[in-house]
């Protein structure tokens, strides 16, 4: 057995690095929306139509149902939260 180490779950459990840092990404803004919604205790259908999506969707969310969610439509989800997104790139180790 191999005790390969991984520097997140998403390197060890998906097929190729662009997929591993496809689900970063979208890890981190399911975070930062769940968190804003969390502290400013929103209702699930506050958040909704704030996000201009619909409550089953930020259920999902709440839940982290990752695989529902794409980079585009989380990216919508923050701008319509207010929420800043800023990225860094950079040079492989």
């Amino acid at each position: 057995m191999s005790k390969q180490r991984f520097a997140s779950v998403w390197d060890a459990i998906e097929d190729t690095p662009e997929e591993a840092e496809n689900m970063k990404l979208r890890s981190v803004l399911m975070t930062a929306l769940k968190n804003h919604i969390v502290q400013t205790d929103m209702s699930q259908a506050q958040a909704a139509k704030l996000l201009g999506v619909t409550q089953p969707r930020v259920s999902d969310l709440m839940r982290g149902k990752i695989d529902l969610f794409g980079l585009e439509a989380l990216v919508k989800m923050a701008s319509s939260a207010g929420l800043v997104i800023e990225m860094q790139v950079h040079k492989a180790a």
